[in-house]
């Protein structure tokens, strides 16, 4: 085995077996995609060493216990290198968790490297956490890892505020995110990066590699500025490695950041994309495409391995990475396991919320505060002695019901965009404090106006354990569309609370008023899309997406108000839960016409239903709080609710009507919007844009004929 490739005037740092261990990483990932022919090479090839060093060295982390509550966090943010991951799982013999298959199997076994991107493979072209054991969070889209590792950042502190007693140091992780070029590129990490110099997050640690290559070519093309400066001026401790490959450089970067106490750290890796292989090294089409069979076997040479051999495992690597975080990992886990059962005795009841956060369960009687809402009238305080039909906003109806649950799920923790004031997102209740650098044990968050990096954030929380939620106007979902899309992809549950929910934002106009977010929301797999039609549907969906553990939620409100149903005259709100409910019926149970609405408009679709009964028309108004959890009950329930035989069917909501069409047919109709909204007072817009008993009522006669 040779010390250094010959080939580079950079010298391969470390004893003869580091190097041994790295080089057979970077073979492993030269060999798959190779074979997979589909791929990306170079970077693996050059960060092999900063991998190998964090988690031979460094990270505290179990190969036999993945999911040890109290373990280092590593995220890839540069997935496209996924090989990195999967060959530093494979060698140290990371093993596999109940949820990714049979438990104590290999998480990556040598075959899962060889069927890298092939379909069914545990070695997906991006790491995904849903799918491999040791992949904390799915990346890909870049910029997404480093954010989801600032969430990771905060879940550990505030977790070890709640946790943690003396004597008793139960969270003490840290978290550490490899990046590169596009990450920093990508305006979400500079969101997030910016809020974690703020919370001044020492145990939060990102890599970057800085090897001055993309897809296009040169970072020249497109991207000259000081990144390290730039973080610095974010409030982050900027250290520079000049040497991806110098293990000692590398080690004395991640003592600092050990030893830092005020800031986050950020760590500028030098690199040469592909190093060490000829023909290759430094080259942008090492980024993307299989390297070539015969400079792989050029780089075998110099690196001592047998060009005829793939996917070669030398004698030694094993035991080495065994005799390193094999054993020093399985010492920390085992001490830490051993203090848990102390504390358990010491704290049992602490311990007792801890095994259910971990569970994802909720504490006995969370739903007991959860407010009901009366219907009685109530006097109009601009007319002393005037009663006036009982009505509340939607924001305001969750905010007491989110500050009602929060009560009895400590881990429900989260905050707004800068909105809080308007989202009604403020937890008020005695204790709940604000989540800055001195008060770690805050739940009240303030994202500042970084929609983006607020999705990204509390995907990383959720993954952590917590309970995280998130919160701003409908109409800028639209910035935080890819961490709804990635939380759905790995089966968390956060939380997004979404107020000013249509055309009722009224003199705000057209760019404030949402319009297709609902149908393009409703279009992700697996995301709930709540969008209840009075305070005590609220109350009903806040009790459903609580119970969700591995799907996010979206909870959509109106800012203006809603009527609250009187339920001894219609259906119980209870119905609520199972997506959609027969909320007013027709006489005889047979409707001639099915009403189906959403938010404020199922008000609106209830006084239809009453004038259609008092012209001698049945009808049936069905709410549908969330399509997502209507479509999961059996058919006998949904037949009940939406009986084929009647196919004259009205949807009404203020928004796209695109994905109404499923349950109205091409028989039935749809009052939406199909233009942009406008600038003016609601009551003209609802006139104008026929949100209106007579038009609802014209649409069921018309079809009616």
């Amino acid at each position: 085995m040779k010390d250094t490739i010959v080939s580079t005037p950079n010298p391969a740092y470390g004893s003869s077996i580091d190097l041994l261990s790295i080089h057979t990483m970077r073979c492993l990932a030269m060999d798959a995609v190779q074979k997979a022919n589909s791929g990306h090479p170079g970077t693996p090839v050059s960060l092999s060493p900063i991998v190998y060093n964090l988690y031979q060295n460094y990270l505290r982390y179990d190969p036999a216990d993945a999911a040890w509550p109290d373990r280092d966090r590593f995220v890839l943010s540069v997935g496209h290198a996924s090989l990195l991951l999967y060959s530093i799982l494979h060698l140290t013999q990371v093993k596999q968790l109940p949820q990714h298959g049979p438990a104590g199997l290999p998480a990556v076994s040598l075959d899962d490297i060889k069927k890298f991107r092939q379909l069914g493979s545990k070695t997906p072209g991006h790491p995904e956490s849903h799918l491999t054991t040791g992949v904390e969070t799915t990346t890909g889209p870049l910029g997404q890892g480093v954010a989801n590792s600032v969430g990771m950042a905060i879940a550990q502190k505030w977790l070890a505020n709640y946790f943690n007693r003396p004597g008793f140091d139960i969270f003490t992780h840290r978290i550490y995110a490899l990046c590169g070029d596009g990450c920093m590129m990508e305006g979400v990490s500079n969101e997030a990066g910016s809020l974690a110099g703020h919370l001044k997050l020492n145990n939060l640690c990102w890599i970057y590699d800085s090897n001055r290559i993309t897809i296009e070519g040169s970072t020249s093309l497109t991207f000259t500025e000081d990144t390290a400066k730039r973080l610095e001026a974010l409030g982050w401790n900027v250290l520079h490695v000049t040497d991806a490959n110098d293990l000692t450089q590398l080690n004395k970067a991640i003592e600092t950041f050990q030893k830092t106490t005020d800031k986050p750290t950020f760590v500028v890796a030098n690199s040469v994309i592909a190093w060490g292989v000829p023909g290759k090294e430094g080259s942008h089409t090492a980024h993307g495409e299989p390297l070539g069979t015969k400079p792989i076997a050029e780089a075998k040479k110099l690196m001592g391995f047998d060009p005829e051999k793939t996917f070669e495992i030398p004698d030694g690597v094993y035991e080495n990475f065994a005799n390193g975080i094999g054993k020093r990992g399985k010492e920390l886990s085992t001490a830490w396991h051993a203090k848990f059962a102390e504390y358990t005795k010491a704290y049992p009841e602490l311990a007792k919320q801890l095994e259910l956060l971990l569970k994802h369960e909720l504490p006995e009687g969370w739903e007991k505060g959860i407010p009901a809402f009366s219907s009685e009238p109530t006097e109009d305080p601009k007319n002393p002695g005037v009663k006036k039909p009982a009505a509340i906003s939607g924001r305001e109806a969750s905010g007491k019901v989110l500050n009602a649950v929060a009560k009895s799920v400590p881990w429900l923790i989260g905050g707004s965009a800068d909105l809080a004031p308007s989202t009604k997102t403020l937890l008020t209740f005695e204790g709940a404090g604000n989540f800055q650098p001195g008060t770690p044990g805050g739940r009240n968050f303030h994202w500042g106006v970084r929609e983006h990096a607020m999705g990204s954030i509390i995907n990383g929380m959720a993954l952590s354990g917590v309970r995280p939620y998130g919160a701003g106007f409908l109409i800028f979902s639209d910035y935080g569309r890819p961490p709804f899309r990635l939380a759905s992809l790995m089966g968390i549950s956060p939380i997004y609370v979404f107020t000013h929910d249509s055309i009722g934002v009224g003199e705000d106009g057209p760019t404030h008023q949402p319009i297709e977010q609902l149908s393009s929301l409703r279009a992700i797999p697996d995301l709930y899309v709540f969008r209840p039609g009075d305070a005590n549907e609220v109350a009903e969906s806040w009790k459903v997406l609580m119970k969700l553990s591995h799907n996010p939620a979206l909870m959509v409100v109106s800012r203006q108000d809603m009527p609250i149903l009187d339920r001894s005259k219609y259906a119980p709100a209870s119905g609520a839960a199972k997506g959609g409910y027969v909320l007013a019926d027709a006489p005889n149970g047979k409707p001639q016409v099915i009403l189906i609405a959403t938010g404020t408009e199922v008000g609106l679709a209830v006084e239809a239903y009453e004038k259609l009964k008092a012209d001698g028309i049945a009808a049936r108004v069905v709410s549908m709080p969330c399509t997502e959890v209507f479509d999961k009950q059996d058919e006998a329930y949904k037949e009940s609710v939406l009986p084929k035989a009647v196919t004259a069917r009205v949807a009404v909501e203020m928004a796209s009507p695109m994905c109404w069409y499923k349950y109205v047919g091409t028989t039935g109709a749809v009052v939406g919007m199909k233009t942009f909204g406008a600038s003016a007072p609601l009551k003209d817009l609802l006139k104008h844009f026929g949100f209106t008993v007579e038009k609802v009522v014209t649409a069921v006669k018309d079809l009616l004929k």
